[in-house]
């Protein structure tokens, strides 16, 4: 089946070259030239990816990220910007988004990001051939048909990408994950740069599943690995 992207951007040239580039590749592209008509869109019409630019008149890329995921926490959010610092990094995932390019950038590296978010969500398999699957490790419990996670039968609110990793690792569970090994599972490539991006969502996630981040009692860094998902109360080796 053909996926449905949505382009927001109020740059016309980007915008266009987006446009061309990804229908080139076999999208279904549509777009948004400012933040309120692309969260109208967003949340009125079905995407399997929204490609966000963050500076913009009407309403910012945060802003329509945050919204967007009020309503559709399970749609994928890749964010385009000028502005490449860890601080702007951080609340970009922060506010809900899943993957992050500075511009400019290469389009291949567009359509690298773009497959990397679409292989989480793949095509759903006819209702009775799916087989729900549940993953429970002491407190936590995921479902990954839903996308849902409880801790201490909490429902918690994770992004698309913070599921990914609490997923990844407790497929390892109560073993050390190398960085390298997330970086596959979750995004399919790696770079320096993706490293310092995973260390930001993992942090995002600490603060959701942790009573006390700075003393966790499931997930841990592995000094020189990676991290770690270990049941409550376990010693990290």
């Amino acid at each position: 089946m053909q996926k449905s992207l949505l382009v927001v951007d109020d740059d016309d040239e980007i915008r266009e070259l987006l446009e061309f580039d990804l229908a080139h590749s076999g999208y279904n592209v549509d777009t948004a030239k400012d933040g309120l008509e692309g969260l109208e869109k967003a949340v009125s019409n079905y995407y399997d990816l929204v490609l966000l630019d963050v500076m913009m008149p009407k309403m910012n890329g945060f802003d329509v990220c945050s919204n967007i995921r009020k309503s559709k926490p399970e749609l994928p959010v890749l964010l385009l910007t000028a502005k490449g610092t860890i601080d702007d990094k951080t609340k970009g995932f922060g506010c809900g988004a899943d993957d992050y390019l500075v511009k400019p950038f290469d389009i291949q590296e567009v359509l690298l990001r773009v497959r990397a978010l679409l292989r989480r969500n793949p095509d759903p398999a006819p209702e009775q051939l799916v087989q729900k699957e549940i993953l429970k490790m002491g407190e936590i419990e995921l479902f990954p048909d839903s996308l849902e996670t409880l801790i201490n039968d909490k429902r918690t609110k994770l992004t698309p990408t913070e599921f990914e990793i609490l997923y990844c690792l407790m497929q390892h569970f109560n073993k050390a994950v190398p960085l390298a090994t997330l970086l596959d599972e979750v995004w399919g490539y790696d770079s320096d740069e993706d490293v310092r991006m995973l260390r930001v969502h993992v942090g995002g996630l600490r603060q959701k599943i942790e009573k006390d981040t700075k003393n966790p009692r499931y997930l841990h860094t592995v000094t020189n690995v990676g991290y770690k998902l270990t049941p409550c109360g376990s010693e990290v080796q």
